[in-house]
């Protein structure tokens, strides 16, 4: 958190988008906070339009609020408050939270993580109790991973990655063939798993290894808790992937989709760029690019703008 109060005029250049502010430039913000319980002392945002976003920003006790720039504020201009307006306040707040109230990591390596002595660990990493790091792993700068996490053998990690608390990354695919007995034979899985740079995997997240090859996570992508990934799946650059989802093996999701929570994948199949797989839905063939799709089984509803 925030140790001590700021300028709001010096608060707004790290808003990332364009504004248009009305009311006082130089009070002090001490706290951030939800809208509908911010005080004096707190910014907080507000992102409905019309007569709900006008109710809203006029009933709070936060006198700066960060809100949409298409709204009409002349009903509130008695209001000892200051507007920021923008586009997308969400987005705008976000980044204020970022550089002002969120702490810095402290790069710790707890004494009970438990590292092979092969793996490559950058300085700057942080890596909490009772984790294990495996042979021949690497750990790239600004990582931070949490409690009993398992990093298996040849999982590699870029920067400034967040790998939240039980996780296990690298474990072996679901790979058998039956032979002429019917006894089912493992095939060895070779590979090992790579996730790039600024990606987010949740707490209690599996990621398996590539049976040969390598499961890939893209950069800037975000995986929640409770999500399974099997081998050889890879996962493209900015997607989401929601609680309790399911991607079958190999599956190739494209930049910038979004896989709701509880949908299922099944094996060998692709999902476009700019997709959206809905809530639930179960997909058992490719997923075009700019789509929604939804349904047991799945089924194209519309463009996704």
């Amino acid at each position: 958190m925030m140790n001590e109060p700021i300028r709001l005029a010096d608060a707004l250049s790290v808003l990332g988008q364009e504004y248009r502010i009305t009311g006082r430039e130089d009070r002090w913000v001490f706290r951030a906070a939800p809208i509908d319980d911010a005080d004096e002392e707190c910014i907080c945002f507000c992102s409905r339009s019309e007569e709900r976003g006008l109710q809203m920003i006029g009933e709070t006790r936060s006198r700066a609020v960060i809100c949409l720039d298409s709204l009409d504020l002349s009903p509130l201009s008695g209001a000892d408050k200051t507007f920021v307006q923008v586009a997308n306040p969400r987005l705008a707040f976000i980044r204020l939270l970022h550089r002002f109230f969120v702490a810095s990591p402290e790069y710790v390596i707890h004494p009970t993580a438990v590292i092979d002595e092969s793996a490559d660990i950058h300085p700057e990493v942080s890596i909490g109790p009772g984790t294990v790091v495996g042979d021949e792993c690497s750990v790239g700068r600004g990582t931070v991973i949490g409690a009993n996490v398992t990093l298996y053998r040849m999982t590699r990690i870029g920067e400034r990655v967040t790998i939240h608390s039980g996780a296990v990354i690298g474990a072996d695919g679901f790979g058998f063939e039956r032979d002429s007995t019917g006894e089912l034979v493992n095939f060895p899985q070779l590979g090992g798993v790579v996730i790039e740079d600024d990606v987010e995997v949740g707490a209690n997240t599996c990621i398996d290894r590539g049976t040969l090859g390598d499961s890939v996570i893209g950069r800037g992508s975000k995986i929640d808790n409770l999500v399974h990934i099997a081998h050889n799946v890879r996962v493209g650059q900015r997607c989401l992937v929601i609680a309790l989802a399911m991607l079958g093996g190999s599956v190739v999701v494209g930049d910038d989709s979004w896989v709701a929570p509880q949908a299922c994948v099944r094996e060998g199949l692709a999902v476009g760029r700019n997709a959206l797989v809905g809530l639930g839905a179960v997909v058992l063939e490719d997923v075009p690019d700019n789509v929604v799709v939804a349904g047991v089984p799945a089924r194209i509803l519309r463009e996704n703008r």
